[in-house]
Order: structure tokens, then C-alpha cells, then sequence
């Protein structure tokens, strides 16, 4: 019951918290997504829309991506996510984390690719740096080294899963600063006094995640919480393409 209680108050406060912004992407001729917060060229097209209100009464196509698009298809049904989905749901009920959050941090660190390596060093499903893995524990050793045990999926997916239940516990009630630490780094966000840092990507990434977990809630759920979801202030819509991270300072941790 406990779980159940902590999950529903993350969810609440993920979707009150988090400006609605329009979300555009494409898929390349490699298979992978690109998904930014502004229509970078003609291939971008409109993926799902922002609104200033987003309530059960008005849960209409433009909110909801229709279920035929390949965008959406890259999205819900993308093998690796369903392939990931029991070590996904172990590690949400873990660390009391909602697993629809993990589902929506992977798509935007990873595009679910296992392999992936940003040019920071952040490593697999859920773009774990060395530097954090060895926070928890984390070791190379004769056999691996730490950066190849990250891109073990359960190690991966669970690392991820109990930073996010660290994050939550270091900025309760402030879930997007949560995901802006998942970015960004939380001494970034205690430098800039408890705040998103002014950085381009990170605020685009506030932004993804947070459409992307719209995305991944179940529906039922969705229709429940979504009049609660409040009216904010839109940040400056700029480019991030996923997988893979832009340039920005290296994160600071504390």
C-alpha cells in the first residue's frame, strides 16, 4: 500500500509540475528516433502537442498521438522496451519509482539501445556515467570493466532507477528537478539555487520526458490525473535529438 501511495504522489507531481511543450521527431533510415522540442527541418513532423490545458474532457487527438504513426510505434513498441519490461517493473517496485518515469528516461537518454555512449561517457539503456555507478558500488574487475557491467541491462536499469529514488528524495515534491538532476547532474541544479539550469538541453529534456511520460502512463491513470495537471510557463523550445547528448558542462555532483 505503501508502494502504491509513493508511486501515485510521483505521478501527480510529474504531471502538475512540467509545462506542456509540442514534441516533433522522425525516424532515420538507421531505425532511430529523433525527437525534439521544435521542428528543426522538413523532417520533423508533429508528434504530439502541447496545450496550455490538458484535462479528462479534452483528452483528444491532439494530445494523444494517433497509435498508427511509426513515431509511436518507435515509442510504445519498441523491442528493447518490451524485451526490458519485467527488469523495468522489478526496478520501479524497488525503489518505488513509477515505471512508466523509467520508461520515458530511457527513451529520452538511450532510444533504448543497450550499447549506447554519449560523448560525456555515460553509458547503456539509462546513461549511467562511471562516476555514478561507482557512487553505488559499482567496480570494474578482471573480467569487465565498469564501463562493459553498465551495459549489462538489469545492472543498467536498476542504477537508474535507485538515482532516480535518490534524486526524489534529495528535491521532494519537485520532480522536474528530479529530471533535470538525471541530466544535468544535481550539484548543477544546487548550483543554480535549486533551480533547472539555463541549459538548452536540460530544458528540453524537462520537457521530453515529461511528454514522454504522458505517453507511457496507462491510460486509465492518465485520465485521472490529468485535470490536476497545472497551467505553467513554457520554456524556450529549442533542439535536442535523441538518442545521445549535446555538448553541455560536465555534471557536478555533490
Amino acid at each position: 500500500m505503501q508502494l502504491k501511495k509513493a508511486i501515485a504522489a510521483l505521478c501527480l507531481g510529474i504531471a502538475s509540475a512540467f509545462a506542456h511543450a509540442d514534441i516533433y521527431g522522425y525516424i532515420d533510415a538507421n531505425g532511430t528516433g529523433h525527437f525534439s522540442t521544435e521542428k528543426i527541418d522538413e523532417r520533423y513532423r508533429l508528434f504530439l502537442r502541447g496545450s496550455a490545458s490538458f484535462d479528462s474532457s479534452q483528452l483528444a487527438p491532439s494530445a494523444v498521438p494517433s497509435q498508427q504513426t511509426p513515431l509511436f510505434g518507435y515509442l510504445s513498441r519498441h523491442p528493447n522496451l518490451q524485451k526490458y519490461e519485467t527488469l523495468l517493473n522489478a526496478a520501479a517496485q524497488e525503489f518505488e519509482i513509477d515505471p512508466a518515469l523509467l520508461k520515458a528516461v530511457m527513451a529520452a537518454e538511450s532510444g533504448f539501445d543497450t550499447h549506447a555512449v554519449s560523448a560525456k561517457g555515460a553509458v547503456g539503456l539509462m546513461q549511467i556515467l562511471p562516476a555514478t555507478a561507482e557512487r553505488y558500488g559499482l567496480q570494474g574487475d578482471k573480467k569487465k570493466t565498469l564501463e562493459q557491467k553498465l551495459t549489462d541491462p538489469k545492472t543498467n536499469i536498476r542504477l537508474g532507477a535507485r538515482y532516480l529514488r535518490d534524486l526524489h528524495k534529495l528535491f521532494p515534491s519537485r520532480p522536474e528537478l528530479v529530471i533535470a538532476s538525471y541530466n544535468a547532474g544535481e550539484g548543477a541544479v544546487q548550483k543554480y539555487n535549486n533551480a533547472i539550469p539555463p541549459y538548452p538541453e536540460t530544458r528540453s529534456y524537462v520537457q521530453i520526458v515529461k511528454q514522454f511520460y504522458q505517453l507511457y502512463r496507462p491510460a486509465a491513470q492518465a485520465l485521472a490525473i490529468a485535470a490536476l495537471t497545472d497551467n505553467a510557463t513554457t520554456t524556450r523550445r529549442i533542439h535536442m535529438t535523441i538518442p545521445g547528448r549535446r555538448n553541455m558542462p560536465a555534471p557536478t555532483l555533490e
